[in-house]
């Protein structure tokens, strides 16, 4: 029988004592008779609120996800944002996703705003996250929250913030915040408001009118839209299904059929089991369907539809893109289109993390383009637009990735969009198929001209304990105290340590500062131009390794695949033996 810690017992107490709701008393007194090891993890510290908001499993305690811990951390963001500017000039949007209790903490989200004299611009119904980021800049609110836990399991939710530019929060902002979320002990330090308060003002379609017209520039090929172009969408049992067939159908795409099955908000997943559009097997009911139905493209977003995943049709055959080919797809379309045209700017830049891939660079370089490097996280490529917007480098943002499924054209929004990526990738998908070709055609095109590019991520899985983030530190620790010199037989020419933010040339043994924030990353070059990126999961006890390889000039395309893929094994086979 598990016993309860005393320390923890007191933290229920707490619960049982003070002014919690009946329900919440019951729920605990449940837990203690019937599953109290579930009740000590629930109460045995509080849920973390990080850089990024909080995510965890929904329940009673102060270790889960509840209307109590919203309202304390919601807390500390009003007290952060009060110490920011004048309280009659504060604003913040609130959005929220399909899943259990979403709507119900947006509104007490809502409610401790309220109680601080905050305005609220709330949505009336479940709203993607790229809607939110654009609502925070259309309404010029001096933050946002999305409740959302992206595409993890039912049994969780999640709670993120985004700042004034409608990015997500970083420094300092993200830290202040942390901060004052910390300072919140006790009830009786939260402030709540009625939810019939004036200062919550209910927010429907126009705010999706105002989001239509703000892409509807961004359309390339408004001649387009009349092809034949066929597309099956699923948004997954998600939010997606509020904007993106209707944003496919502004930009003149009437032959948009839904996966049925997953077409309705779902808080269950029920026909999506594990909706990432990342895996395969979220994909499968749909690739089916589109196979049977012989249909172009199928168009997948996650349940808070900021990211997208593409299976193309191809000699009768869905083949399923990754994103690093899906970003270099959507990057070639953007350039290729407006230097045809005359129209690309001198002083476009594009954006990339450092585990995605490196065709997406050499696209870019061959447009006489800028592309950068950013850390993982698409924080830091919301941010990078704003400091350009500054004026700073005298850059101008046009297109963003990164290899997890996430994408921006525009600067509408400040986080990924799957809704203008699904434009933008059927628009994509229409033009090759005016030539003929399919949008795997595009992409063998891409390998000709540039060199076939292989990817993969593989994780190292370590106990989900303090044990296993030790273990995991320490596996970093030994990298950098004593790096490898080859892997596979493949020397190392080239580190790169964000945690030293130090560039290390084996070749000549000089060493050079890196700009970016520090972070426990490692990227190591290869000489046959491999790389891998080492870097501690921010979510799980796991140990990401990002593998590139590629090949130049190769003859026969498919056979150079099969060649790397190989390559592509063997580096990481070698790694971790």
């Amino acid at each position: 029988m598990t016993t309860i810690a005393k320390d923890v017992m007191r933290r229920i107490q707490l619960w049982l004592d003070g002014p919690y709701d009946e329900a919440t008393k019951s729920e605990i007194q449940s837990l203690f008779k019937n599953d109290p090891q579930q009740l000590s993890d629930a109460f045995f510290k509080d849920l973390s609120f990080g850089t990024g908001g909080m995510r965890g499993i929904m329940g009673v305690g102060t270790n889960r996800l509840n209307i109590y811990t919203i309202r304390s951390a919601t807390q500390g963001l009003a007290n952060y944002l009060k110490k920011s500017g004048p309280l009659n000039q504060l604003s913040v949007f609130i959005g929220y996703d399909v899943r259990h209790h979403s709507k119900e903490f947006a509104q007490a989200a809502a409610s401790v705003l309220a109680g601080n004299h905050i305005k609220v611009y709330l949505t009336k119904d479940i709203c993607p996250t790229p809607l939110v980021s654009f609502g925070c800049r259309h309404f010029q609110c001096s933050a946002a929250i999305m409740i959302t836990a992206s595409h993890n399991p039912p049994i969780y939710n999640g709670y993120k913030v985004y700042w004034s530019d409608g990015g997500q929060v970083v420094f300092p902002h993200d830290e202040g915040i942390i901060t004052e979320v910390h300072n919140i002990k006790t009830l009786n330090d939260v402030s709540i408001a009625p939810l019939d308060s004036p200062l919550i003002h209910r927010i429907g379609s126009e705010l999706d009118e105002a989001y239509f017209s703000a892409i509807q520039p961004l359309q390339l090929y408004p001649e387009l839209a009349s092809s034949s172009i066929q597309v099956l969408y699923t948004p997954l049992h998600g939010t997606g299904i509020r904007n993106v067939p209707a944003a496919l159908n502004r930009w003149g795409y009437q032959n948009v059929r839904l996966v049925r099955a997953q077409q309705n908000p779902d808080p269950d997943f029920t026909n999506a089991p594990s909706p990432n559009p990342e895996e395969p097997k979220a994909l499968q009911l749909g690739s089916q369907e589109l196979v049977e139905q012989k249909k172009d493209l199928l168009i997948a977003t996650d349940p808070d539809a900021d990211r997208m995943g593409v299976v193309a049709l191809d000699k009768g055959q869905g083949v399923r893109l990754t994103g690093n080919q899906t970003a270099c797809l959507l990057l070639f379309h953007i350039c290729s289109t407006l230097q045809n045209r005359g129209e690309l700017p001198k002083n476009s830049a594009f954006v990339k993390t450092i585990v995605t891939t490196e065709l997406f660079a050499q696209i870019a370089t061959a447009f006489h383009a800028t592309c950068v490097d950013l850390l993982t996280g698409f924080k830091y490529i919301g941010e990078q637009i704003t400091l350009w917007e500054k004026k700073f480098d005298g850059l101008q943002y046009l297109f963003g990735a990164e290899e997890s499924y996430g994408y921006l054209y525009g600067t509408h929004v400040r986080d990924k969009d799957s809704i203008i990526s699904a434009c933008l990738i059927t628009e994509a998908a229409a033009l090759a198929k005016k030539q003929n070709i399919t949008l795997i055609d595009r992409l063998y095109q891409l390998y000709e001209q540039f060199g076939v590019h292989r990817e993969s991520l593989t994780s190292q899985n370590f106990p989900d304990s303090a044990e296993g983030m030790k273990q995991m530190q320490e596996q970093m620790q030994r990298l950098r105290a004593h790096p490898p010199a080859s892997i596979g037989g493949i020397p190392v020419v080239c580190i790169e340590d964000y945690e030293q933010r130090q560039k290390i040339n084996l070749i000549d043994r000089t060493s050079t500062p890196l700009s970016l924030p520090r972070s426990d990353v490692l990227r190591f070059w290869l000489q046959d131009r491999s790389k891998l990126v080492i870097r501690p999961s921010g979510t799980e006890p796991k140990v990401k390794i990002y593998a590139e390889v590629m090949e130049e000039n190769p003859d026969r395309i498919e056979q150079s695949i099969q060649r790397c893929d190989q390559r592509l094994k063997n580096l990481v086979d070698a790694f971790l033996a």
